[in-house]
């Protein structure tokens, strides 16, 4: 995180206050909110065991004791969770083109990769644009509730079918080409056809929209964009699952959307999600005043994983009983392999928010992220969603102008180094070693 323009600290000032036991580093300068309203109504749940949701509030406390236990440890022995030793990379993994294509091919062609979330299209007819992965996607809510996704690409003569681009969403019960108004109903089917005679007798004259594999679980729409099996997220997700179910996705509501940009390879910022060992330099003013620097609790979960990052208030639990300490709210980092990266956690007790950071490479030394803060559990009212697009303008500004900043600088180094040139990730890095060692798998290309 960085410090906010004047003008951002100013517009805040009236609503902050210190952050007590924060374990999202992202939200730690973001408006404290009062806890009346918080009863207020929510959008329409799609649980997948609705009968028998469980008291995921409570749960949420009780998986937050168990991780504030190893924090405080951490905290205690002025250690973090560390790797088994550092890790050299050379440069080539974040600049040689050939690499690039291998990732684009398996990771952002061949993964299934997050589209975006429940509330993104909660009804039928519902439907958004998806093109950072490299195809123009439509993901669309069909009128019998269920989630698809086509090539946005009319089957006459390929035109796009919705010109605007990613973030965009819509609703419509028909989609019309604007090149020759050929119909799409929101199944896909072609509905509507001027001059049909034109094309009769053509085995491919009357073509429906062209699917791609698409699911959605634990209030995430999942794409793969490209051709093949179904999507089998419980599968992708393994034990991880069970820690996003505790963050309720399926209940987030969006409040505002934007792109950041950085003049680096995807992965180098990438990297800058996965360790606090940067925050009393480069966030000096903000995080490195209320957060341990190169502390933090790793837990790995197959190639995805989840970090958190102890605000300096948990010093006073040190050598305290536990009976004797406060209530935790939950939170963390959510790493989502290979590209999302999802921040939950309360600025003020009960009061949440959600932010999902999707990175996208846009040619081998570029890189695209969507970004979104949500309300994790609906929109209680008017001065809350004014708070969550206030905090979503003071994240956008740190990560764009610090975080991006130093990735761009860093990436243009590295194109022009010595060829032996290597980068180091130190064993207190330990997650961004994790998610390189899993691309590199994935990709089938050694680091």
């Amino acid at each position: 995180m960085a410090e906010m323009d004047g003008w951002l600290m100013a517009a805040l000032s009236p609503l902050t206050k210190p952050i007590v036991s924060l374990p999202c580093p992202f939200l730690a300068w973001c408006p404290q909110l009062p806890l009346s309203n918080l009863g207020g109504p929510c959008m329409a749940e799609r649980d997948p065991s609705d009968s028998l949701t469980p008291d995921w509030a409570a749960s949420r406390k009780l998986r937050a004791r168990e991780i504030r236990r190893r924090i405080v440890a951490n905290v205690a022995n002025k250690t973090t969770d560390m790797a088994d030793g550092p890790l050299p990379l050379h440069k080539s993994v974040y600049i040689d083109e050939a690499r690039f294509q291998a990732e684009r091919e398996h990771l952002f062609l061949g993964q299934p990769l997050v589209a975006g979330l429940t509330g993104d299209i909660p009804e039928p007819g519902d439907y958004l644009v998806f093109d950072a992965a490299g195809p123009s996607i439509l993901v669309i809510r069909g009128k019998d509730g269920v989630v698809r996704a086509f090539r946005n690409l009319c089957t006459h003569r390929g035109a796009k079918l919705v010109e605007q681009a990613e973030p965009f969403t819509g609703k419509a019960s028909r989609i019309s080409c604007p090149f020759h108004a050929w119909t799409f109903d929101n199944l896909g089917k072609l509905v509507g056809q001027p001059g049909k005679a034109g094309f009769a007798d053509c085995e491919i004259g009357a073509r429906d929209l062209l699917e791609l594999p698409c699911t959605e679980h634990l209030g995430l729409i999942f794409v793969r964009a490209s051709e093949g099996e179904p999507i089998d997220a419980a599968a992708h997700l393994g034990d991880f699952a069970d820690q996003l179910a505790l963050i309720e996705l399926h209940r987030a509501v969006p409040v505002k959307k934007g792109i950041l940009h950085a003049e680096s390879n995807w992965k180098f910022a990438l990297d800058t999600y996965g360790e606090g060992y940067h925050f009393a330099a480069l966030h000096a003013s903000t995080i490195g005043q209320t957060h341990y620097n190169d502390i933090s609790v790793l837990e790995r979960f197959g190639c995805h994983h989840r970090i958190s990052f102890p605000d300096k208030t948990v010093g006073d639990l040190v050598g305290r009983d536990e009976a004797e300490w406060p209530d935790t709210e939950y939170g963390g980092v959510h790493y989502l392999f290979p590209n999302t990266v999802i921040f939950f956690g309360a600025v003020t007790p009960g009061v949440y928010f959600t932010q999902v950071f999707r990175l996208f490479p846009d040619g081998v030394g570029k890189t695209r992220c969507q970004f979104g803060v949500y309300a994790p559990f609906g929109i209680i009212d008017e001065a809350y969603r004014g708070v969550c697009e206030m905090a979503y303008d003071a994240t956008a500004e740190v990560v764009q102008t610090e975080d991006y900043r130093v990735a761009s600088h860093g990436y243009a180094n590295l194109k022009t180094a010595p060829e032996d040139f290597h980068v180091v990730l130190g064993a207190n890095e330990s997650a961004p070693q994790a998610v390189h060692q899993h691309i590199a798998e994935a990709i089938g290309m050694p680091i």
